[in-house]
């Protein structure tokens, strides 16, 4: 509890004890005691209706009328001046109290999400040239600059690590509670937790870029980003209670001229009871706290959803479609074959190692490794003036010079546009060309491997209501079957460039049905962008698919998306009960109220009551266990 819920604690029990007193003194028969009891209530009053009041006037000032502020103000004050005090006292009485369990409520909700954020690092430990550690604020270190972390540190930003060994927590980016070790060359981010060891790492990306800070800014902007449930429920609010105050007017004015017997106190009484029921507190409170949670919740399973407008949109989607690479396979590519003509098997690997130098796109990296593999002493400082005229050929490859000679390495249609006589080959997996001087050098074959996950994950979407899934893909025809087949794609689309599978997914979007799409590299950032909802990798993905995604699986397991699936439904479901529960009691006790059988007790309860009741129920959803 915060030190502003332990005031409000203190005034609803101020608030209550003079209350109290009131209501004796009302039953006591001494001189004046009518005027004691009054005093005694309106001090009552004040102290439990101060903030309701102030905000009333404060958005009368604004030209904001028409809110629960205003109702409440206006029903209790009515109730002041036709005698009925401790109905007065007793509504602002009561409505405290539901809204102290409400900021309890909204706060255990906050402080859930808090929590499981509470990533960002307070400073780094900057390892200086002469060794010496020196502890700086992490927007004070560089790209290039080595940090120290020891055992029960936060990592305060992205880096590779070049000293040390230790198990990391990164529980609080992936949701994934499995510590994960790492070694010297291993990528590490920032708001994972090293739970042993000593590491020191090369720092990769400023601390305003960093993992934990992108998350942080994703999680903290996501309540501005409204769904459309929410926004209606907005509209619908500002439209309700204008009606609703007016529909009161006329039940205390009309209704004595045409029954002249009950009296106008009576329908007073009845209109203001009307104005307490009708406070709209359930659906502007209660129903933005299920996408709160709901966004809290996939937060903590390592999904992370840049706003309620993102998490409607996800619980709609009817098609998946999936990148290959980095996505359905692992993107963790090896060289399996190697088919070289006319020269030996370790010089082709080291003319396509040299000409991918500058590349960190996995096929080059895994050529690379084998290289280095079959030449440990491969280290050359002079490569950066032997290599030179790097280009890049959209779909085909990529063309540089090495030792002022010509190498093109990359696909068949690379060969085939630069009229270079070579020899197909049909070996499965992706299969990479290699020419110098435009003389065909030989095959090598690299197999990208399919996540463990994701036929059985695949499989899980369709049995929550995912009625297609979709694969596009750069890769050859061959082996984009062979991918599909293994994992039980309904339709796969092969040998794409960039702007075709834009083209693509267009086609797709045709079909009106809500489609989501699911990348991880830069190429993938356009569609990602394009798709009624985008869907990143953002262990392995790169940050512009980051950046354009709607929703980040920071694990990469394809099955945190069928767990963020389930929340989005789940949200959605608790929001729509929300709805009807709030509007069907409404309902109910201002038709009471109209008619004269509901009181200003009953009131509260349709009021502060239902508030509550909604607000335990989006609770529900900050629950992750079954997910």
């Amino acid at each position: 509890m915060n030190d502003k819920q332990k005031k409000t604690l203190s005034r609803i029990i101020m608030g209550a004890v003079f209350y109290i007193i009131a209501i004796i003194i009302s039953k006591i028969s001494f001189p004046y005691s009518n005027w004691v009891s009054f005093v005694v209530f309106i001090v009552a009053y004040i102290i439990a209706g101060k903030d309701v009041l102030l905000k009333a006037f404060s958005n009368i000032k604004r030209g904001k009328v028409f809110d629960e502020n205003f109702l409440m103000t206006i029903a209790t004050l009515g109730a002041v001046i036709i005698g009925e005090y401790p109905e007065a006292v007793g509504v602002m009485l009561f409505y405290m109290v539901g809204e102290f369990l409400q900021s309890l409520a909204v706060n255990k909700s906050r402080k859930s999400i808090s929590d499981m954020m509470d990533i960002r690092p307070d400073y780094a430990n900057l390892i200086k040239e002469d060794k010496s550690v020196e502890t700086v604020d992490p927007y004070d270190v560089e790209i290039g600059d080595k940090i120290q972390i020891k055992a029960g540190e936060i990592i305060p930003l992205d880096g590779i690590v070049v000293c040390g060994r230790a198990m990391l927590d990164t529980s609080a980016l992936t949701g994934e509670s499995v510590p994960r070790s790492v070694n010297i060359g291993d990528h590490v981010y920032s708001g994972s937790i090293n739970k042993d060891g000593l590491l020191s790492i090369e720092v990769t990306k400023e601390f305003s870029e960093s993992t934990a800070s992108k998350i942080l800014d994703l999680v903290e902007n996501a309540a501005a980003k409204k769904s459309k449930t929410e926004n209606f429920i907005s509209k619908f609010a500002g439209v309700y209670t204008p009606i609703v105050v007016f529909a009161a007017l006329a039940l205390a004015i009309i209704p004595p001229f045409i029954f002249p017997d009950t009296g106008f106190i009576t329908w007073i009484y009845r209109a203001l009871t009307f104005l307490v029921v009708s406070c709209p507190c359930a659906f502007v409170i209660a129903i933005p706290l299920s996408f709160f949670s709901g966004v809290g919740a996939s937060s903590k399973i390592g999904v992370l959803i840049k706003g309620g407008n993102y998490l409607e949109l996800l619980s709609n989607v009817k098609t998946f479609v999936f990148d290959k690479t980095g996505t359905i396979t692992a993107g963790v590519f090896e060289v399996v074959n190697i088919h070289p003509n006319m020269i030996s098997e370790a010089k082709l690997i080291e003319v396509a190692a040299l000409a991918e130098e500058y590349s960190s796109h996995p096929i080059a990296v895994s050529i690379k490794k084998a290289y280095k593999e079959l030449q440990e002493d491969s280290n050359d400082s002079n490569l950066s003036e032997r290599l030179s005229d790097l280009t890049e050929i959209a779909g085909q490859g990529i063309s540089i010079k090495l030792d002022k000679e010509t190498v093109l390495i990359g696909n068949d249609k690379l060969m085939t546009s630069n009229n270079i006589d070579f020899e197909k080959c049909d070996d499965f997996g992706t299969i990479v060309y290699v020419a110098k001087n435009n003389v065909f050098l030989g095959t090598i074959v690299i197999n990208d491997r399919i996540k463990d996950s994701a036929r059985e994950s695949l499989a899980s979407l369709k049995n929550i209501g995912i009625q297609k899934n979709i694969m596009l893909t750069g890769d050859t025809k061959e082996v984009a079957d062979i991918v599909a087949r293994k994992v039980g794609l309904d339709y796969v689309y092969s040998e794409l460039l960039p702007q075709d599978k834009v083209d693509k997914l267009e086609e797709i979007l045709a079909e009106k049905n809500t489609i989501a799409y699911v990348g991880d590299g830069i190429n993938d950032a356009p569609v990602l962008a394009r798709a009624d909802i985008g869907i990143a990798m953002g262990g392995i993905g790169s940050d512009a698919a980051i950046e354009a995604a709607d929703v980040v699986i920071m694990d990469d397991n394809l099955d945190n998306i069928v767990r963020g699936i389930k929340v989005a439904k789940r949200t959605m479901s608790i929001a729509k009960q929300n709805i009807l529960f709030a509007i069907g009691v409404k309902a109910i006790f201002l038709l009471l109220a109209a008619i004269g059988f509901g009181t200003m007790w009953e009131a509260v309860f349709a009021d502060v009551g239902v508030t509550v009741l909604c607000i335990i129920n989006a609770m529900r959803n900050l629950r992750t266990e079954n997910i």
